[in-house]
């Protein structure tokens, strides 16, 4: 058995002698969670990161009433029976995720060296022991474990949506409503999180030098690159950075309208932000959502789907338009082209011509040469 250090998250780091609590339980469950942020933090994982997996836990402890020295196996099999009953049932992805999040907060406690295993034998006469094991945690046994309902848009879907983010522009100007700007603006979003298929995030940080030349594509101008900044990070590391080319000539035109024309009467003066408010701060990623949403309702479109659809619909659509497979992973930002495919949903059209390159050659030698 390991002996206790001086580790980030140690029991005898976080909690003091000098002190009785007046509820000890309540008292070592916080400073648990408190060791357990701290250890996360000295890990360099986010804020946000650290505080989901802190609700998941203490929504463990409130559904078991208990506190975690005396959390058993069966708990996680009653808590997991639980979140998959009721109306609005979690979904796999979601059930495995915190059934990994409960488990690493167990993996902590039993650790020797932060000493908590020790401490809660001297308090309550038990310990904390990992309550999650191999027979009744979900395994992670398929690439993609996202809602089906979630795909890529039709090509036609997608003109249509621009259309009517387009109509709202024209419709609120008419008006004399200075909304357009902001009509205007959210319709640009929508254009280049699909014509260089970008996450939330990433589309919401894009500064206006954050777009620049491509040496062998002059045609699009000042516009034939973009350079993501705030790519999604590795648990631990700081954002990842990548360039994604421009591969459709009217998405740069469409930015270059928006850059040029609307985006200086928002008054912004100096600062580089792409996406101001009404009130000059960058827009939230939260705010593309709700207007896709509302967007997406009114077109009558399949409620399961938002922003990150735009992104499945331009790695589809290049795969459709021939584009290399190793291209479009680089330009989705991709490890593995693995994952590239899990976004990739290519329409009918697309297969038939792939199943006709395939069967021309048997064709050909069966009947002479003569496909027609």
């Amino acid at each position: 058995m390991a002996r206790r250090v001086d580790l980030e998250g140690a029991a005898h780091l976080v909690l003091t002698d000098a002190v009785v609590p007046l509820h000890p339980a309540e008292t070592v469950f916080d400073a648990m969670l408190v060791g357990w942020r701290r250890q996360q933090r000295s890990r360099l994982l986010s804020p946000g990161t650290v505080e989901n997996r802190e609700s998941i836990v203490r929504r463990f402890a409130a559904f078991t009433n208990a506190f975690p020295w005396q959390w058993s196996p069966s708990d996680v099999e009653d808590w997991t029976s639980e979140l998959l009953s009721g109306p609005r049932p979690l979904v796999h992805s979601t059930i495995r995720n915190y059934q990994v999040q409960l488990a690493l907060f167990c993996d902590y406690l039993v650790d020797a060296r932060y000493g908590w295993v020790e401490e809660c034998e001297q308090r309550f006469g038990t310990h904390p022991v990992q309550i999650c094991h191999e027979f009744n945690v979900a395994r992670h046994t398929a690439l993609y474990e996202g809602r089906p309902e979630v795909r890529a848009l039709s090509r036609q879907e997608l003109q249509n949506f621009f259309d009517f983010a387009d109509d709202r522009v024209v419709h609120a100007r008419k008006q004399g409503r200075k909304g357009w700007l902001t009509a205007f603006r959210d319709a640009t979003i929508f254009k280049v999180a699909y014509g260089w298929g970008l996450r939330r995030r990433e589309t919401a940080m894009l500064d206006v030098v954050d777009f620049g030349r491509n040496p062998n594509a002059p045609e699009f101008g000042g516009y034939g690159a973009c350079y993501v900044r705030y790519g999604k990070a590795l648990k631990g590391s700081p954002p990842r950075r990548r360039t994604v080319w421009t591969v459709w000539p009217w998405t740069a035109d469409a930015v270059a309208e928006y850059v040029e024309e609307v985006r200086p009467q928002f008054g912004v003066g100096k600062r580089l932000l792409l996406w101001p408010t009404e009130r000059g701060a960058r827009i939230a990623p939260r705010d593309i959502t709700r207007r896709f949403a509302a967007y997406r309702d009114e077109l009558g479109l399949d409620e399961a789907l938002h922003p990150h659809c735009l992104r499945h619909s331009h790695i589809t659509h290049c795969i459709e338009d021939g584009a290399d497979p190793f291209f479009v992973q680089s330009q989705a930002g991709h490890s593995w082209g693995s994952t590239t495919s899990l976004y990739t949903n290519v329409g009918s059209d697309f297969m038939n011509k792939a199943l006709h390159d395939v069967l021309a050659p048997k064709l050909d030698a069966t009947t002479g040469g003569s496909t027609g």
